[in-house]
């Protein structure tokens, strides 16, 4: 049975503020934009120009981390390869990179710049040159890698265009095979195998030509192989899964990083003519199972402008939420908007047109990070209309504390819990908006209204003796918009009670 009021809001308490403590600062973030540092259109000024005039609080870079594809005649990748590289940070510049961020950072000191990177860990090849049906698969299957500041962290991570994470194996061998063409040279230089008999002027000079012209196939052979190192996972090989993904994650979450699966459901398909490869298929498939497949990532995009069923109720999302409901490490994907922004010329896009609202302790960096990492935000999109829907309130509460977004309530069996809800937009117009309250992946509440609405319930259904997790799904001709969740623990007897408040960025539980 769910006791319900929904009433007009004109005043109302942060979506994640808990009982006691100072209110979060609600920070409005662009998440995955490129400059033309990779393939965007816009300089890294530009943008944070543009970001400041459209009233963002944080600019979240993903620029392209290397964009160098290459294509090679197994067993012989390394050297007879044909490479077509693209606009990214290797290209530019590591440092170069982080260097250009600090500076803009300095000169707009109301807007927070956070460096980051858009990779694509592996891709294969299926077909072959001579049937003409050559494909590469999964380039745009990306992790976004947030949060790095020195350059030797960007140098390790493991993707196939970095040369700074290859590996000597078999396949080196193969790539240092050039080298035995100086044994021929050797042997044609050689002044002790050359009598004075054969003194003549035709015979020396044919010697020094075939001499230059080995070495000159030595090294461009050499030169197209280079580093001779190569990646720990071949690009012939289409079996691999997510093993190169997982060491990304790994890798980047070890130097301090926050990672997201970017876009799962959204499909790439294009054709290309490459030079001397004529005509190549280039697609990604929709991935929504990376979700369960890998682990230890920090979050995903679930709100961007594409098709997406992983957060549908019940869906891949509150599937994943309640696997880690028996887990010993709780580690809760964090929900993200991506804007994934690449210049004005995109019809329908803009920094503005997809948000990722930050409930923050402080204005820094730092606490944007531990915010991300936390789940203490929602994403939200422009609709149809220019105003914005935004979330003034959500929390679930027993008669003594409250717990927000992304944290978790330890409540006892005898204690009633509450839902509110505030919702309003941008202009404080009104717009019919429908709204879903979600629990464990069930609706347990759904109703059309017009902003400014607030609902206030006492959810009487609810098994306590389980994990359960409580978000929020709004759609209108104003936009849409997604929470993370609010966790609940299993309720305990009311003599076992103790009181714990944690740090408002941590995301430790909150007990009663």
């Amino acid at each position: 049975m769910l006791c319900l009021v929904v009433m007009g809001l004109t005043a109302a308490a942060p979506a994640s503020a808990v009982a006691t403590g100072t209110p979060p600062i609600s920070l409005r973030a662009a998440f995955h934009v490129h400059s033309t540092m990779s393939t965007g259109t816009l300089s890294l000024e530009s943008l944070a120009t543009r970001a400041e005039q459209q009233q963002l609080d944080v600019l979240i870079l993903s620029e392209n981390f290397t964009l160098r594809y290459d294509y090679g005649f197994h067993p012989f990748d390394g050297f007879l390869a044909y490479q077509v590289n693209f606009p990214s940070v290797m290209e530019f510049g590591i440092q170069r990179f982080l260097d250009e961020v600090r500076t803009v950072q300095q000169r707009h000191p109301n807007l927070i710049i956070i460096p980051g990177v858009e990779v694509a860990p592996h891709y294969y090849w299926t077909g072959s040159l001579l049937q003409g049906n050559l494909t590469m698969h999964n380039a745009q299957r990306n992790l976004l890698v947030i949060g790095l500041q020195k350059a030797e962290d960007y140098e390790g991570l493991p993707s196939r265009g970095n040369a700074g994470s290859f590996v000597w194996n078999r396949q080196s061998l193969a790539n240092g095979l050039p080298l035995l063409l100086l044994i021929p040279v050797a042997g044609l230089l050689n002044p002790l195998r050359h009598t004075s008999s054969t003194r003549t002027t035709s015979k020396p000079r044919f010697r020094w030509v075939l001499s230059a012209m080995l070495l000159l196939i030595c090294s461009g052979l050499l030169v197209n192989a280079w580093p001779i190192k190569m990646p720990r996972y071949s690009s012939h090989d289409g079996g691999l899964g997510y093993q190169p993904y997982q060491a990304l994650i790994d890798n980047a979450i070890d130097r301090g990083a926050l990672v997201f699966w970017s876009m799962t459901e959204a499909r790439d398909f294009s054709q290309h003519a490459f030079g001397p490869l004529g005509t190549v298929t280039v697609k990604t498939e929709p991935h929504p199972e990376a979700l369960v497949l890998t682990e230890r990532y920090t979050g995903f995009g679930g709100l961007y402008q594409e098709a997406r069923r992983a957060v549908t109720p019940g869906g891949i999302w509150d599937q994943l939420v309640a696997s880690r409901f028996t887990a010993v490490h709780k580690d809760f994907p964090t929900l993200i908007g991506e804007v994934a922004f690449h210049g004005t010329t995109d019809a329908g896009k803009d920094l503005d047109r997809v948000y990722t609202v930050i409930n923050s302790s402080e204005r820094t960096a730092e606490s944007v990070l531990a915010a991300l990492r936390a789940g203490h935000v929602y994403a939200v999109a422009r609709g149809e209309q220019t105003t914005l829907l935004q979330l003034d309130e959500f929390q679930v509460s027993t008669a003594d504390h409250s717990a927000g977004m992304g944290d978790t309530l330890e409540a006892t069996v005898s204690r009633e819990l509450r839902i509110r809800v505030g919702v309003s937009t941008s202009d404080s117009e009104h717009h019919l908006t429908k709204l879903r309250i979600i629990r464990s992946g069930q609706v347990i509440k759904q109703f059309e209204s017009a902003t400014p609405v607030r609902i206030d319930f006492v959810d009487h259904e609810t098994n306590r003796s389980e994990w359960q997790s409580y978000r929020l799904e709004l759609v209108g001709p104003s936009g849409e918009l997604l929470t993370n969740p609010i966790y609940v623990a299993p309720g305990t007897e009311a003599h076992t009670e103790s009181a714990q408040r944690p740090d408002p960025d941590s995301g430790n539980a909150i007990k009663t």
